[in-house]
């Protein structure tokens, strides 16, 4: 094969990333080839349901999609595993699970993010729940335009933190918390679909009011712990578990739009009670802020020192060493997978979670028998081609999946 000098240049100082890359365009290709009247990629945001919809698997297993390096055309069928009426044992019976729709753009600088609960579902989402043995209650998504806008024009700004857009995105976790703390009350699980990270203030809030006992598992390569005072760039979707924090931020009323979070019952979140896996991008602050709090930690360097079976393990240990009932809440960043996997992010770190690794995280939770809420975050269809937005969705899907119970055996 005969290569031009700079593909020569980057064949010797990343061979494997340049082998990944031709299998990538190689197996597109292929595909193409094999099925050229579906195969055309785009890069219209409004064309992505329609889009994903033509690659959808049927349940026979047959496909024409590209599907990358081949993961959208392998039959995936979905099935619970055999003791599954054992699991989720903090959600009342019959076992119900309502989805959330939340789809936040306020806390980070793209758009995007809003458009990943409506192609989750586009993807079969209530349907595989349903097989999965779930009551399915799905909640249209919050309408956080309206929200946001109509708390902006009845705040009167005194300050203006280092907190881009507070306003708005304490509006919208407002909303999202009173949903999701109505829905523990009842006995229900709450599936939150996000938006951006930012949605993990709401999230908190919710289920730390209704169950003030929950751990928090934190799946992300970003640890998510600035403030106002420490953040470099300003976006809150890195400051939902700082805000979370006492030790942090004592009194969250300084943060305009936050207000509503000290009255009350006032949901904070204690350092010992989360556990983060998969961190590889950490700001300078929060590791002074991790270590002096002893804050439970596992990067990508212990999971490729120890394996992802004993850290989650660790994990999963750390929390229910005191309280074996506690229950846990699952909170997965989709940039703590690796690009390859999972390109349609918008602060995407090499180095990241495998395919399996990923999917490994939530089934051992799920098998602890102690996962009460979960939520995905991040996924933005229009930061990657229609191939790396359709590869990015469909993670997702199968991440949700396993963490509702989705069971190899």
């Amino acid at each position: 094969m005969r290569l031009h000098a700079k593909h020569s240049q980057f064949l010797t100082s990343h061979p494997t990333l340049f082998i990944a890359k031709m299998l990538h365009v190689t197996s597109q290709k292929v595909a193409q080839s094999l099925c050229p009247r579906n195969c055309r990629m785009t890069s219209s945001p409004r064309s992505y349901a329609a889009f994903l919809s033509s690659t959808r698997l049927s349940s026979s297993g047959n496909s024409c999609s590209s599907g990358g390096a081949g993961y959208g055309n392998v039959h995936h069928q979905m099935l619970p595993g055999d003791e599954s009426e054992n699991l989720f044992r903090h959600v009342a019976s019959p076992k119900t699970i309502s989805v959330i729709g939340a789809p936040m753009t306020f806390g980070q600088p793209f758009v995007g993010t809003d458009s990943s609960p409506a192609l989750l579902r586009e993807q079969g989402l209530l349907k595989d729940l349903s097989s999965l043995g779930w009551r399915v209650e799905d909640i249209p998504d919050l309408d956080f335009n309206k929200i946001c806008s109509e708390a902006v024009r009845s705040h009167h700004l005194k300050s203006k933190p280092n907190a881009k857009h507070s306003i708005e995105v304490g509006a919208g976790n407002g909303a999202l918390a009173n949903l999701v703390e109505s829905k523990l009350r009842i006995g229900r699980f709450p599936l939150i679909l996000g938006g951006d990270h930012s949605i993990g203030i709401g999230s908190l809030a919710g289920i730390l009011r209704a169950k003030p006992e929950t751990g928090v598992i934190w799946v992300d390569a970003h640890a998510d712990l600035n403030t106002p005072d420490i953040s470099e760039s300003g976006n809150m979707h890195g400051m939902p578990l700082g805000i979370m924090m006492k030790e942090l931020v004592p009194d969250r009323r300084v943060i305009p739009g936050l207000e509503w979070m000290e009255e009350g019952t006032s949901p904070r979140l204690r350092p010992d009670s989360l556990v983060y896996v998969g961190l590889r991008d950490i700001d300078k602050a929060e590791r002074k802020c991790i270590r002096e709090l002893g804050i439970k930690t596992f990067t990508m360097y212990d999971i490729d020192h120890f394996g992802i079976g004993c850290i989650m393990d660790m994990a999963i240990d750390h929390l229910l060493a005191r309280d074996p009932n506690r229950p846990i809440h699952l909170s997965y960043d989709i940039d703590a997978v690796d690009p390859l996997h999972a390109p349609a992010t918008g602060t995407a770190v090499r180095g990241g979670l495998t395919w399996r690794e990923a999917h490994f995280v939530c089934e051992h939770v799920v098998k602890s028998g102690a996962l009460a809420s979960a939520e995905i975050v991040e996924l933005n269809p229009t930061l990657s081609d229609g191939q790396g937005a359709s590869e990015t969705i469909e993670l997702g899907h199968k991440l949700i999946a396993a963490l509702c119970g989705e069971c190899i055996l």
